[in-house]
């Protein structure tokens, strides 16, 4: 095992917020489920998950984004330019501690949730 592997890299708060929005979709838990099989071009996958290529294209977008998946394009033997994708390495280690130190690289100038920090949530 690598330091690498050993010790999982520190995401920023907008990292996080990526990874957690890009995961947070069933469908696209299906596309890096099926794609942990190996890598696929972009009409067979769309056939396997059962969605359209634009639908799935938008997934694939945001699973890109936050770095969970990689796509390069390829020649096929006729000259057709296909993209295949597929799951990058990643480790997602989440802990109270994680968020907390996450929370205070936010680039979008709210680094708490409105009334979770004065105890108002969950009070009613």
């Amino acid at each position: 095992m690598t330091d690498r592997e050993k010790t999982p890299p520190t995401l920023t708060g907008d990292e996080l917020l990526r990874v957690l929005a890009a995961l947070g979709n069933p469908h696209r838990l299906r596309i890096v489920a099926t794609l942990v099989r190996g890598r696929q071009y972009v009409s067979q996958l769309a056939r396997e998950v059962g969605m359209s290529r634009p639908l799935l294209y938008m997934h694939l977008q945001r699973l890109e984004a936050a770095g969970l998946v990689t796509g390069s394009l390829e020649l096929s033997e006729d000259g057709k330019a296909m993209k295949y994708y597929e799951v990058a390495p990643f480790v997602v280690h989440l802990t109270p501690e994680v968020i907390a130190e996450a929370v205070r690289t936010l680039t979008d100038g709210e680094s708490e949730e409105p009334g979770v920090a004065r105890g108002t949530r969950g009070t009613g």
